[in-house]
């Protein structure tokens, strides 16, 4: 038990230095390549980040185990909307531009609804539907970067000027951030299953607050550094990763049941990516203000809290 405590400690740290250079990296290549950050982070950031997702969740399916694999994406894209994002917006208010509010949240907003459609009308992912999801992933990275208007603009001062560097940055941080992940989620289920709790409670909770660490680690400095379009990205990219890719990916490796998830489940599912939405039109509008946030951290608190109490 003490040395899983030491590992989750070190795989914690590993995720915490990953995720600093990941954002400088990432946000040199945005500057230099004359993309903007939030596609950056939509893209290699979102997928990035989405690694240990798609490892657990692809190892579950193989093995199996639908409640590992599914709980792990549902309890990621909850763990990414109420807290990830809300503690982002603490910090600092996220700016919402146009393209995000007619864009990329209806289609992270689509895709949660198509998810939840699938898997209250046939109870699983099917390969077909799983087929689906890949073709609308590819499609919307496409679309992403040819509408793509870039950023336009480079620094006098910029901390990062060699291009090989910042890619080096940013694959450098994404193994801390992966490597790091892994041992974090590792000792954090070895400590569980020792405690005795149900495969679905540790998908929902340990698991998915594990390997959304990548992104909670990368959001939380991309606010300290005023790049919250980078974040908004991450979030948004890491929700659409999770749900088209990598249970697109494991239900064409096996059919996917989602009979363990329940409509509490998939309620806070579907408010997470509604709340997004909303906030583009409430309070300040284009923006997710510090107010919302608060209240985005105490629905996934309350969510939490809920799960406990179904142990």
């Amino acid at each position: 038990m003490i040395l899983s405590i030491i590992l989750l400690l070190a795989g914690l740290a590993l995720i915490v230095f990953g995720a600093d250079a990941l954002v400088e990296g990432a946000s040199a290549i945005a500057r230099k390549a004359g993309i903007s950050e939030f596609v950056i982070g939509l893209t290699i950031v979102g997928f990035g980040t989405s690694c240990p997702e798609l490892v657990v969740s692809l190892t579950g399916a193989l093995q199996g185990n639908a409640d590992i694999s599914v709980g792990n994406v549902i309890g990621s894209n909850i763990f990414n909307t109420l807290l990830i994002l809300g503690l982002t917006a603490v910090i600092a208010p996220v700016a919402v531009t146009r393209s995000n509010s007619r864009r990329d949240i209806p289609i992270a907003l689509l895709v949660t609804f198509l998810f939840v459609a699938f898997a209250l009308t046939g109870q699983k992912i099917s390969f077909y539907e799983g087929i689906a999801f890949l073709v609308i992933f590819v499609a919307y990275m496409v679309y992403c970067f040819k509408t793509d208007k870039g950023t336009g603009d480079e620094p006098a001062q910029e901390k990062v000027r060699n291009i090989w560097l910042a890619i080096l940055l940013v694959l450098g941080g994404l193994a801390g951030l992966i490597f790091g992940g892994q041992l974090f989620v590792n000792n954090a289920t070895a400590i569980a299953r020792a405690v005795g709790v149900s495969d679905k409670f540790i998908a929902l909770t340990l698991l998915a607050g594990g390997t959304s660490f990548p992104e909670l680690a990368t959001c939380i400095v991309a606010a300290a550094k005023k790049k919250d379009q980078l974040a908004l990205g991450n979030v948004l990219g890491s929700n659409v990763f999770n749900i088209l890719l990598i249970l697109g990916t494991s239900a064409v490796v096996i059919p996917i049941s989602t009979l363990a998830l329940t409509w509490i489940d998939l309620g806070a599912l579907l408010l997470s990516a509604i709340l997004i939405w909303v906030w583009t039109y409430t309070g300040r509008r284009d923006r997710v203000d510090r107010w919302e946030a608060v209240l985005m951290l105490l629905l996934f608190f309350g969510y939490y809290a809920w799960l406990f109490m179904k142990l």
